[in-house]
């Protein structure tokens, strides 16, 4: 089940961070994320607080997390997107933890924040990742997203990363 985040959950959401970054620490990235720079805890609890990060949930237990917003960063503007940019949902920090990846988790995120999107009125979801990321490249593309250029961008203003860009009408 795919929810929006409580105050508990918290922890768990920074400890599948911290578990994806340790785990990339010692087996090369996909994200090209950094561990205790982005994401951290605070990454989480601005999301909660602005009622935009959501968790799924097997039994008690938080095996991922996604933000869902309308807040397209400033590198967005690089972007050769095909569709109008009034009604858009954006999906940002996707995060499986390793020892919770492989049950479709990331498929069951798109499809909530199209959903999601839907039911406020939206009608295209961006989002971006690491150029160097295969796996959700490929993951977005089977999941019917375009690609939409993308931009030399400083992630959450640390990270240098070359980015790629989505989209996906509904």
């Amino acid at each position: 089940m795919i929810r929006k985040a409580v105050s508990k959950d918290i922890d768990a959401v920074e400890e599948s961070y911290r578990e994806l970054l340790l785990y990339e620490k010692e087996n090369g990235t996909d994200s090209n994320w950094v561990l205790d720079l982005y994401p951290v805890r605070a990454t989480a609890e601005a999301a909660l607080n602005e009622g935009t990060l959501y968790v799924a949930e097997e039994g008690d237990i938080i095996c991922g997390s996604a933000i869902l917003n309308r807040y397209q960063p400033e590198g967005y503007k690089e972007g050769t997107w095909k569709y109008a940019a009034e009604n858009v949902l954006v999906i940002h920090t996707l995060c499986i933890p390793p020892s919770k990846a492989g049950r479709g988790l990331g498929k069951a995120f798109i499809r909530f924040a199209a959903e999601l999107a839907a039911n406020n009125k939206c009608d295209v979801i961006r989002l971006d990742t690491w150029a160097g990321n295969k796996k959700a490249a490929s993951l977005y593309t089977k999941m019917g997203f375009e690609r939409a250029g993308g931009a030399r961008v400083m992630l959450a203003g640390v990270i240098p990363e070359d980015q790629i860009f989505f989209e996906k009408k509904l």
